[in-house]
């Protein structure tokens, strides 16, 4: 029996960059198929509800935007206890609901055998729903890690071809 697997989007798409992790999980269902069939989930800002959608996952890649004070665009990545330094220290309201689902699933017994959080430094946090350019340039590192990051955990990645 393989491992389930779940790719989760986080972020509010009308805030321009804050989108970033919804906008890269709906880029990767576009794209890409993948053997064993990974979940992929467009968590938006629903925060503590996220808990239905990933309690049976075995192996967690969460995409989003991160401030973690280097240039717009800047591409970063988490792995265990640095994942939960990093929803200890975010603010905004999908995040701090991420952190509280991280400690129901414990609480419920279910240990993740790995969680894996990247993302990209955000240039603007404001009304809109366009990715700054800084991201959309950087979107494509974004995309290649979290595809290796698949593979990592045995999923084969299959580009989607064109239908005619």
């Amino acid at each position: 029996m393989s491992k389930k697997i779940t790719v989760l989007g986080i972020g509010n798409t009308i805030l321009s960059d804050e989108g970033l992790g919804v906008v890269a999980v709906e880029t990767l269902r576009q794209r890409f198929d993948f053997d064993p069939p990974v979940e992929l989930i467009d968590g938006g800002t629903i925060g503590i509800d996220l808990l239905y959608f990933i309690e049976d996952a075995e192996l967690l890649l969460v995409l989003d935007a991160i401030s973690g004070g280097g240039p717009p665009g800047t591409f970063y990545k988490f792995k265990g206890e640095e994942v939960r330094k990093y929803f200890r220290n975010k603010v905004s309201m999908h995040e701090i609901g991420f952190q509280e689902v991280l400690g129901l699933l414990e609480l419920k017994g279910n240990k993740l055998k790995e969680i894996v959080v990247m993302g990209l430094e955000p240039k603007v946090i404001d009304m809109g729903t366009e990715l700054s350019p800084e991201v959309m340039n950087n979107m494509e590192k974004l995309l290649d890690e979290a595809l290796s990051q698949l593979r990592e955990w045995g999923v084969e990645v299959l580009e989607k071809t064109l239908r005619r």
